[in-house]
């Protein structure tokens, strides 16, 4: 095998496998010898995903083959077909309805001698060839800028008879380092903040997260309208605290604002109209009473939501209203239900990391009662999860064993979407590569085993470096005991951490960058080596100074942009740590 570096068109021909490949029942050769009797076949009236995924298809065979199968709209006769998307053909063979525009649902099949891919129009059919490659043909969508491409002499097509759905509607994260439409595409990612029109079937939106301060805010409104605002201790509070949700006229603002833009940006899915971040709610009577008659503090923020959301519907039947679950607002109210066009977004943000929230964590007791609260009352339950340790981006944080059961969990109470909030400021993060690659394949199907997916990423991606790399990723994983809990918030004194575990990352990653036959993965293997230098440097601010581990970690940072962790920038961080070490 070797490991090629990255070219200037995101793509990487990662490994080479020059080998030939019989599977028993074959069909017919799809390729041999750099040569090919098939054709691919797209309807002219085929969507632009399906177009992009029948040019694809045929670009990564070439590439594995160095045969260039032809594009047609109507096949030749006599020629064996790969047939991209539904049609005629697949109607008459398979007996198969046609899909809705959005069902993301894929088969690919063989009948005779043709292979037939087909799903919805939107995604769908774009899922199932991207499945193709990567399940049957060893292909890989690593990051947006590296893909592992086998190279084939010959394949024999086998008998498949292949079909998939999604675990969740929805499905994403924010990495930097994977906030790319394309990538997104081949690892069936179909959310983010902002909704894009595109060639691999555009990407949904759900637009905002504490906006209810974006629509009435303290800088236009409390001079004149202090009582717009939430009361505390007795005084109505000027800063960065919530609304005063009792009041009328804060309503008829709500409502007048969230229409206002969505007429102005009708292509989201969901608009947020949800709570500030902080726990400053209003203490007035008024909100005080309306609580007490809906079981507390999401009980006043469903009933105050659920009347934006009827005048939404008025005019955006289609649209959805999102409100957070969150903190001070988490548990599920009484004696009201949130309205059908009306998204409970449930965060997980005080949970423990180390278990999985159904092993009986008793940290995460309360967080199950009240997911499975919410699951009872909310027509829509859509799950904001944490992926990343927020105080020290770059440390490693063992949670790769929570992922897949975790969203299994989410899924199993209702979640119709799930997006995992990840480093999304910088490069540099925690395995950040591996991690959005994993998360999510996940989020499509969390059956998938762990170290399955581990160590495909980790060999595809590390090269001969591979074997260390995991070493290393086992060694992290070794952190994780019965008894041992952590949040998104640890520093490098916790528990987890000792001395003798940097020792030892060192030693392995000294081998691992040692191995490395490229310069392009020493990078990713230095990459890795910022975690436990990053341990070291902080838990030996003075000694790090003299050592040189420092000034490598600064290097490293600098180099690849990373951030220490949220809302700090990176030289305010080099200053501070840097004036503390010397004290």
């Amino acid at each position: 095998m070797k490991h090629l570096k990255t070219d200037f068109f995101n793509f990487v021909g990662a490994i080479i496998l020059l080998f030939s490949t019989v599977h028993s029942h074959a069909a017919d050769w799809l390729f041999k010898n750099g040569e090919s009797k098939y054709q691919i076949v797209v309807a002219a009236e085929a969507s632009n995903s399906e177009k992009t995924a029948a040019k694809e298809l045929q670009k990564y065979l070439e590439q594995m083959s160095d045969a260039k199968l032809p594009l047609v709209a109507v096949p030749e006769k006599g020629k064996p077909c790969i047939y991209v998307g539904y049609n005629e053909r697949v109607a008459t063979l398979t007996g198969a309805r046609k899909p809705r525009t959005n069902d993301e649902n894929f088969t690919y099949r063989t009948i005779g001698h043709d292979l037939l891919i087909w799903g919805g129009p939107q995604r769908g059919t774009m899922y199932g060839v991207f499945s193709f490659l990567e399940n049957e043909m060893g292909i890989h969508w690593f990051t947006p800028s590296c893909t592992l491409v086998p190279k084939y002499n010959s394949w024999k097509l086998r008998k498949l008879n292949h079909q998939e759905s999604p675990f969740l509607g929805y499905r994403y994260s924010n990495y930097y380092v994977a906030n790319d439409a394309k990538w997104s595409a081949h690892t069936y990612e179909n959310m983010k903040w902002s909704p894009r029109i595109n060639e691999y079937g555009n990407i949904e939106a759900y637009w905002g997260a504490h906006t209810m301060g974006e629509f009435v805010p303290t800088r236009e409104f409390f001079a004149e309208h202090p009582e717009y605002f939430c009361l505390r201790d007795g005084k109505r509070y000027g800063g960065y605290g919530q609304l005063c949700l009792s009041n009328p006229e804060v309503l008829e603002l709500c409502k007048t604002r969230l229409m206002n833009f969505m007429r102005r940006n009708p292509t989201y899915r969901i608009y947020s109209l949800s709570q500030n971040d902080n726990f400053l709610f209003c203490q007035c009577e008024k909100c005080k009473a309306i609580e007490d008659q809906y079981g507390g503090h999401s009980g006043i923020i469903v009933w105050f939501v659920n009347q934006v959301a009827d005048t939404v519907k008025q005019e955006f039947p289609d649209k959805f209203v999102g409100t957070f679950a969150y903190q001070y607002s988490r548990r599920p109210p009484t004696n009201i239900k949130p309205r059908e066009n009306v998204v409970i977004r449930l965060c997980s943000i005080e949970c423990c990391f180390a278990h999985p929230l159904d092993a009986g964590c008793p940290q995460n007791e309360a967080f199950m009662s009240d997911l499975k609260g919410w699951a009872e009352l909310a027509p829509h339950l859509f799950i904001w999860d944490y992926i990343v340790d927020y105080a020290q981006y770059i440390a490693p944080w063992p949670n790769f064993q929570v992922l897949g059961p975790n969203i299994k969990v989410f899924g199993k109470n209702k979640a119709i979407g799930i997006f995992e909030e990840a480093q999304y400021q910088s490069a540099g993060a925690e395995f950040d590569e591996m991690k959005a690659w994993t998360v999510n394949q996940l989020l499509w199907n969390p059956d998938q085993d762990i170290d399955s997916l581990v160590n495909i990423f980790v060999k595809g991606y590390y090269g001969k470096a591979a074997p260390y790399i995991k070493e290393y990723y086992d060694l992290c994983q070794s952190l994780v005991k019965p008894d041992i809990h952590y949040g998104i918030y640890i520093r490098e004194n916790h528990e987890i951490y000792s001395d003798a575990f940097i020792e030892k990352a060192f030693a392995i990653l000294d081998k691992a960058k040692a191995a490395a036959e490229t310069e392009w993965t020493r990078e990713q293997v230095d990459r890795v080596r910022m975690q436990p230098l990053y341990l070291h440097c902080m838990r030996h601010k003075a000694a790090s100074l003299t050592d040189g581990t420092w000034n490598e970690l600064k290097e490293l940072m600098l180099k690849h942009k990373a951030m220490h962790r949220e809302g700090r920038n990176q030289a305010e961080f080099f200053r501070q740590f840097e004036a503390e070490a010397r004290q």
